[in-house]
């Protein structure tokens, strides 16, 4: 089975990956929702960022450092080094805060200082706001972003018709990487007759929410 759908079926198993009604970061009410705080034992995010060293080598991306946007970033960013120094990459990670500290070390801030080319590294992408803030918060240290990583693209309108993705490639001039994508997970769907039920809520939310038919980052 291809990594991307190996990924949804785990995402599943894990109760990760829920149907029913939700309301999104950006305000939706969402047919699924995908909740990476819960994969919070070892052995599950150890599988969860070895699926993000799989997408990370398959992108391609030149990159110096990791950094994972506060809060489902953090642990990300984290468990992908140790993936990554695992297979013999070891390389520097930082995250942020969503509140300055004014004692100790201060600032906002915490880990490797950021420096060179930079993963930014999340759980979703949905309206793009997470990453717009990430992008912002690298280059004020003088470090340039290299691309996004995430678990699962939802597809999504950005501020525009096009979708996040786009949104962030063509602004910012950013690959976004995803473990899989809405796609993706509406095929797992289609095959899986236990949850075809959910396959046309999703469908749906796609036609309402999703990017433009034509968009290039679908």
């Amino acid at each position: 089975m291809d990594f991307r759908l190996s990924f949804i079926e785990f995402a599943v198993e894990q109760r990760v990956l829920r149907f029913g009604e939700f309301t999104t970061k950006a305000g939706r009410l969402s047919p699924y929702f995908f909740n990476a705080g819960l994969f919070d034992h070892g052995a599950s995010l150890r599988r969860l960022c070895q699926f993000y060293v799989q997408a990370i080598e398959a992108g391609g991306i030149a990159f110096d450092m990791l950094f994972g946007s506060a809060y489902k970033g953090i642990p990300l960013a984290a468990g992908i080094a140790l993936t990554l120094a695992e297979k013999g990459r070891d390389l520097p990670f930082a995250y942020n805060r969503k509140e300055a500290k004014d004692h100790g070390e201060g600032g906002l801030l915490v880990g490797a200082p950021l420096a060179g080319r930079v993963l930014i590294v999340d759980d979703v992408v949905s309206a793009g706001n997470s990453a717009r803030e990430s992008v912002e918060i690298i280059r004020a240290a003088g470090a340039e972003p290299a691309g996004v990583a995430v678990a699962l693209d939802r597809m999504e309108r950005g501020q525009g018709d096009h979708s996040a993705t786009r949104e962030i490639e063509a602004n910012y001039g950013l690959p976004v990487i995803a473990i899989a994508s809405l796609d993706h997970l509406l095929g797992f769907l289609q095959h899986h007759s236990n949850l075809a039920d959910h396959a046309a809520a999703v469908r749906a939310y796609r036609q309402r929410y999703g990017s433009l038919p034509d968009d290039s980052s679908n």
